[in-house]
């Protein structure tokens, strides 16, 4: 029998392997949707901290999103890998210089603030009904998660995906997070506790 590590790696494959074969057009498209159907929709208060992400590989580009957030007053920062366990969000302000943060993508340099997110924007490899999520493998967005309580902040967590990611059941283990909700091309779907 396999273990839910397994399991969660054939998953993320099979659900990744998906997603890569959305043709890059309509990808493109579906993010723009993911803007309209959710950008003014999200509840937000002005200042609110919203942690997004700049797309990597066949990731939605939730960018037009992040856009339309900042335009109802978010504060908008981006996470960054500082090691093999540790990611931090900065904030992205405009005009500031980008560099290279880890897995291939871009955001704010170390003169940046660190910022406690309110709302985070979540990148995931495959997602179920009850808000369980399978992520990437390294487990950055947990250990970040579980941080942010130990302060006491408690931030809002919406997965962002393709329809084609959803499975039937993700193996859930003890450090998983559950997901507030999870936006696709579809819409927002928000997950009853």
């Amino acid at each position: 029998m396999m273990s839910k590590r397994q399991l969660k790696a054939n998953l993320r494959g099979e659900r990744l392997a998906a997603r890569d074969a959305i043709p890059a057009e309509l990808r493109l498209e579906f993010s723009l949707r993911m803007a309209e159907l959710a950008g003014d929709d999200l509840s937000i208060e002005p200042g609110t901290i919203v942690s997004g992400f700049f797309p990597i590989r066949s990731e939605a580009d939730i960018r037009p999103l992040m856009a339309r957030l900042k335009a109802r007053g978010a504060r908008l920062c981006l996470p960054v890998v500082m090691d093999k366990e540790t990611i931090v969000f900065r904030e992205l302000v405009a005009g500031a210089e980008l560099v290279d943060t880890g897995f291939g993508t871009r955001g704010p340099g170390p003169e940046a603030a660190v910022l406690d997110p309110d709302l985070l924007l979540v990148p995931l490899s495959a997602f179920d009904a009850q808000g369980n999520r399978v992520g990437y493998g390294a487990g950055h967005y947990d250990r970040a998660i579980a941080r942010l309580r130990e302060k006491g902040r408690h931030p809002r967590l919406i997965g962002i995906a393709f329809d084609c990611q959803e499975v039937a059941e993700v193996p859930y283990e003890a450090h998983d997070v559950r997901l507030e909700a999870v936006l696709t091309e579809s819409g927002l779907r928000t997950f009853m506790e």
